[in-house]
């Protein structure tokens, strides 16, 4: 039963204690529902499917870097956009001189960010079916517990998300071995009254409005939650497959803001699976969508995936094999990886329209206006569970 809740159960038997009955009572039904979808030994489930462009070709599923990742903590000596540092004023010398003179008195009291610290966020509602999923692929991070925090808000929630999560925290916390304890577990609770049908919840005419409480969503939770990690990573409560390096492989980039690419598994007319994009919020501006965008009135709200809207926008699954990093626009949720300046500086999720776009694609459109840099990795692939 403690495979309800820790993946990795036989590993840790002889630690582990035994998990509260009514705990591991909710367990049964909703670990069996996700326990066939993840395969310990093959983390990509081996099935009959056309995959566009290759995808998931044998093993070569991911681009692998040539680099090892290692602690960039120096690189972090300034919160300016490293393309807005240029145009700053030069102050006359004898400010200069004061102002790093009052540097100094007050470096010895000033905490700067930890070294290379990761802060997972993930906001959440009615998710019970798929929380051990959710822990079985952070338990597989190849990345110190030490340097990781967790903070989880559930808003709005019916089912038992938030008594799952109580009793996971206490186990994580309190009784799981050293090395699978967190820097910081967090819970945080916040209703928003916003009740939308799942059937109604992909329809063009509710975007706006499910987008806008979604960015509510997750500027209270980043506002709550961070305190002086370096790194940010946002990640969807409901995904299927990520590779365990991932957060090592997406931090050697070094960027302000990086996605991989997510697909999904979903049945062609011949009734065989086929992975797709599942991100449409990954895009990159063309000549053509800036046409569209200069037509458009100021509250105009823009959004992807729609046949009677065509934006003309590129994504991710548009970019040929060459180029394993490109400069996005526009980003969704699902796994977003974000220095913490950026979100320090100001950068949050617009619950208004800015430049069309609100929550992650309003996001990425104000980080880059504050000078960011945004990019998506193609061909770095990761799987969202199917509708």
């Amino acid at each position: 039963m403690l495979r309800a809740y820790h993946h990795n159960a036989a590993e840790h038997a002889q630690t582990m204690p035994q998990m509260p009955n009514h705990v591991t009572d909710v367990g049964e039904s909703w670990y069996a529902k996700t326990s066939t979808a993840f395969d310990e030994e093959s983390p990509m489930p081996d099935i009959d499917v056309d995959v566009d462009q290759d995808m998931f070709s044998n093993s070569e599923y991911i681009e692998v870097l040539g680099n090892e990742y290692k602690p960039k903590a120096a690189s972090m000596s300034s919160w300016l956009p490293h393309t807005k540092l240029g145009e700053a004023k030069t102050l006359p010398t004898n400010d200069s001189k004061l102002i790093l003179e009052n540097n100094r008195d007050v470096s010895q009291y000033t905490v700067e960010p930890n070294s290379d610290s990761l802060l997972i966020l993930t906001p959440i509602k009615n998710n019970a079916k798929h929380l051990a999923r959710y822990f079985a692929l952070i338990d597989k991070l190849k990345y110190p517990r030490n340097r990781t925090s967790l903070a989880i808000l559930v808003s709005d929630s019916t089912d038992k998300t938030q008594q799952m999560l109580i009793e996971s925290r206490r186990w994580y916390q309190e009784q799981a071995p050293p090395e699978l304890r967190f820097q910081r577990f967090d819970i945080y609770r916040q209703d928003f009254f916003y009740s939308l049908p799942r059937k109604q919840r992909h329809l063009r005419e509710k975007q706006k409005e499910r987008r806008t409480m979604m960015a509510r969503a997750r500027n209270y939770l980043w506002t709550r939650a961070l305190q002086n990690e370096q790194w940010v990573l946002w990640i969807d409560g409901d995904l299927e497959y990520y590779p365990p390096n991932i957060v090592r492989d997406l931090m050697a980039y070094d960027k302000d803001v990086i996605v991989p690419n997510c697909l999904v598994r979903r049945r062609s007319i011949h009734s065989r699976w086929k992975h797709t994009v599942y991100d449409r919020n990954a895009w990159q501006e063309t000549d053509q969508s800036r046409q569209v965008i200069s037509k458009l009135k100021d509250d105009d709200f823009m959004v992807e995936g729609y046949k009677s809207l065509k934006t003309h926008r590129r994504y991710l699954d548009h970019f040929p094999k060459n180029e394993t990093i490109v400069p996005l626009d526009g980003v969704g949720g699902t796994f977003t990886l974000v220095k913490s300046h950026v979100h320090r500086s100001g950068v949050g999720f617009p619950a208004w329209l800015f430049q069309h776009q609100v929550e992650t694609e309003g996001f990425a459109k104000l980080a880059k206006a504050h000078g960011y840099g945004v990019y998506g990795l193609p061909y770095y692939y990761i799987r969202h569970v199917t509708d």
